[in-house]
């Protein structure tokens, strides 16, 4: 399919940004800070995410039989938790 040109129209509303145009741009958040929530700097210098775990974990791939994977789960929610408890007690 050949691509059509841009019309003029298109091209006068939104024309292709200068260096000067540039220089002169400031962020949405100045102008719009409802919408786009302006930080103070206290909140800029608060590092953004979740708080690192002095115990961080390691991801690894372990194969189990179905029967006792089914075992551990129908013990509910957490335990994932229970078996690195269980396995860290039997070290």
């Amino acid at each position: 399919m050949k691509k059509q040109p841009k019309s003029n129209k298109a091209i006068r509303e939104n024309p292709e940004w200068t260096m000067e145009m540039i220089a002169k741009a400031r962020p949405a958040k100045a102008f719009l800070p409802k919408i786009f929530g302006a930080r103070t700097a206290a909140a800029m210098l608060k590092p953004r995410g979740r708080p690192k775990s002095p115990e961080s974990k390691v991801a690894i791939s372990l194969r189990l039989s179905p029967d006792t994977l089914a075992r551990w789960k129908a013990t509910g929610p957490g335990w994932q938790t229970r078996m690195a408890n269980v396995l860290r007690e039997s070290v």
